[in-house]
């Protein structure tokens, strides 16, 4: 029996490394404000062996956030660990990324989720030959059913990048300062698996109940963490029913075991898919990296213009007004302009008569001041004769 479990480990863990990471690229979601502070809870103990702890964080839906609760879920293979999602922060926005399966725990923003995920790393424990190991430092366990387990209270110590912060996002106004390190971009590069089925049924359980959100608890989730992951047949716990265990009804579903395959298949059938697609998604994000300086420069000549586009609105605005009052006066003299034309219609025909007048020929003219002037020049003063002038004795001599 161990053998064959170990077989199926090993196929599922070769199937996994020819998926490459971008295959399990989720939807990033982006926010205008912030999440809101985590909130304290205590862990629930570890019902069996096998079990990883996925804490709770804040997600985004339609009314706003949200809780998911922290839950124990099965590893989808041996050696995975869990890199939580965490909300980041971007060109003013509020992005989530996802989380992921991996072999080695990434980058989550610096955020201390608590039990093991202190903001770097994971120090709740750790695989070996082939079973995962508690550090019961950090990690509550029942110890009726789990028998692997340590303690290493320095490991937990070095987890932390601020131990008494609750803030539930990284960078932006407030928000946990840490970049990533070495180990941790180098753990972004590897091989990563998307949330199980079981991680997605416990978050659409969470997402369908109203006293998840934060505008109806104000913060304090009714149900801040569960033994098991909420959606299915699969939140008893090993207390109830007479403490079930691996294969016993109740667990999981129809039994634990029965459930661990089933998921097994979903992933194996979710590699095949995303083998598929992976070409196309090489191109989409060199696409995108191709682009993004390109619109880096327009948000920066958007933001220049801005100052402009302000003025310009407010110029649009003053010539409305001018026109709107251009409009009115118009509309005042339009009742003048009707009488003026009423006007003009009524000396029309006056106007017409005097261009026929003006219009007739000129030749007629001469001729009838030619016959006024005639008599004008009859009339004129008649010749004058000067008489001889007459000598002294008073005789006159003619000319000599």
């Amino acid at each position: 029996m161990r053998l064959f479990r170990s077989a199926r480990w090993l196929l599922l863990a070769l199937l996994l490394s020819v998926v490459p990471a971008s295959s399990f690229a989720g939807v990033f979601i982006s926010v205008g404000f912030a999440p809101p502070m985590l909130p304290v809870y205590e862990q629930p103990p570890c019902p069996e062996d096998g079990l990883m702890w996925i804490p709770g964080y804040w997600a985004y839906g339609q009314d706003g956030y949200y809780w998911v609760p922290g839950a124990w879920e099965p590893a989808p293979y041996e050696g995975a660990l869990w890199t939580p999602g965490y909300w980041g922060w971007s060109d003013g926005l509020y992005v989530f990324h996802d989380g992921y399966w991996g072999r080695h725990v990434g980058y989550y923003g610096g955020v201390n989720y608590g039990y093991g995920y202190g903001g770097v790393g994971f120090a709740g424990g750790e695989w070996r030959e082939g079973r995962f190991a508690y550090n019961t430092a950090v990690m509550h366990v029942d110890n009726r059913y789990v028998h692997t387990t340590f303690m290493d209270r320095g490991r937990v110590d070095r987890s932390f990048v601020s131990r008494d912060s609750r803030v539930a996002f990284s960078g932006g106004p407030g928000g946990i300062r840490h970049e990533a390190g070495p180990e941790e971009r180098l753990a972004g590069r590897e091989q990563h698996m998307g949330g199980t089925q079981f991680q997605m049924q416990h978050e659409n359980a969470a997402r369908s109940d109203r006293g998840s959100y934060f505008r109806n608890n104000g913060g304090r989730p009714s149900t801040m963490a569960v033994p098991r992951a909420m959606g299915g047949q699969n939140n008893a716990t090993p207390g109830a029913n007479g403490g079930m265990r691996q294969g016993q009804q109740g667990s999981f579903g129809t039994n634990s075991g029965a459930g661990i395959q089933n998921q097994q298949r979903n992933n194996q059938n979710q590699m095949q898919q995303n083998q598929q697609f992976q070409p196309q998604n090489n191109q989409n994000q060199q696409r995108n990296q191709q682009f993004q300086p390109q619109n880096q420069q327009n948000q920066q000549r958007n933001q220049q213009f801005q100052p402009q586009n302000n003025q310009n609105q407010q110029r649009n605005q003053q010539f409305q007004q001018q026109n709107n009052q251009n409009q009115q006066r118009n509309q005042q003299f339009e009742p003048q302009n009707n009488q003026n034309q009423q006007r003009n219609q009524q000396f029309e025909p006056q106007n017409n008569q005097n261009q026929q007048r003006n219009s007739q020929p000129q030749s007629s003219r001469p001729a009838q001041q030619q016959q006024q002037s005639a008599p004008q020049q009859r009339q004129a003063a008649p010749q004058t004769h000067s008489a001889p002038a007459a000598h002294p004795g008073g005789e006159s001599r003619p000319h000599q």
